[in-house]
């Protein structure tokens, strides 16, 4: 076990496409010796880019397994990127509570378990970098993503509060909210299905509808990747930062000026409800 020399060593969740697979590209091309992660790596046989390890964001044993090989082999960990996520979408009052909870154990406690298992070593190393990946819809409550909404918003605070708790062990800690990326994310996400005769099922019908172009058209994942290493790069990152289309961004400082209820009249016209 040494030091990688020179070199930092990077941890992505998530790593096997989309956003976390455009960051890993992106840093092993910048120098970095990159490390992303699967439930199941043996899924993507002729997956190239860096090594994929073995982890799943909801058990602490394959958590603490995959940050043990890397430990074992670097001595070191120098930033973290949260990115594994899932999305959700369906009317709060259709959506099954055990897929809520699901959703959260991805979400949000599984960014938590897994910051939890870097901590020591990056104590130990006296530094280290944390970017959790959230959303722009964390800033907001949108009609049939509640629960997603909820829980990026929840890790968005959790980021506040825990940042100020690590900076005495020079341990940063971020947020990065991305907007609408072409991903597989709709693929991945958990539908609950358009009931016929159910009292949403025009309204959600459209929305689920509105939702899936907006990923299909979003901006190219190499966005992200560059923003990522850029804060990386950066000695002192900000609390918060947003990346994607302009209109997206926008919405967030609405958000913030708006009347509440103005605010909310916006976005029912957007989703045409």
């Amino acid at each position: 076990m040494s030091r990688s020399q020179n070199k930092s060593v990077v941890l992505i969740t998530g790593g096997s496409s989309g956003i976390g697979k455009s960051i890993g590209t992106y840093l092993v091309a910048q120098g970095y010796i990159v490390y992303g992660t699967s439930r199941n790596p043996s899924r993507f046989p002729d997956f190239t880019p860096f090594p994929l390890l073995e982890l799943d964001v909801a058990d602490t044993n394959s958590i603490a397994s995959a940050v043990h090989i890397i430990e074992q082999k670097h001595g070191q960990l120098d930033v973290l990127i949260n990115n594994a996520g899932a999305g959700i979408t369906g009317p709060i009052e259709e959506t099954p509570n055990e897929e809520i909870i699901k959703n959260f154990t991805t979400n949000y406690f599984g960014p938590i378990s897994v910051t939890k298992a870097v901590l020591p070593l990056m104590r130990k190393q006296g530094g280290g970098l944390i970017v959790n990946i959230t959303s722009i819809a964390g800033y907001m409550g949108l009609p049939y993503r509640g629960v997603y909404s909820a829980s990026k918003a929840a890790l968005e605070m959790t980021t506040e509060a825990w940042r100020m708790e690590l900076k005495g062990f020079n341990i940063k800690m971020t947020n990065v909210a991305p907007g609408d990326f072409a991903t597989n994310i709709a693929a991945g996400r958990y539908h609950a299905p358009v009931l016929e005769g159910s009292p949403y099922e025009v309204s959600y019908g459209n929305t689920l509808k509105m939702m899936d172009d907006h990923v299909d058209s979003g901006n190219d994942p190499l966005e992200m990747a560059k923003a990522v290493y850029r804060i990386i790069k950066n000695n002192n990152p900000k609390v918060h930062y947003k990346v994607g289309a302009f209109m997206q961004k926008f919405s967030v400082v609405l958000k913030r000026v708006l009347p509440d209820k103005l605010y909310e009249k916006l976005l029912m016209n957007h989703y045409k409800l």
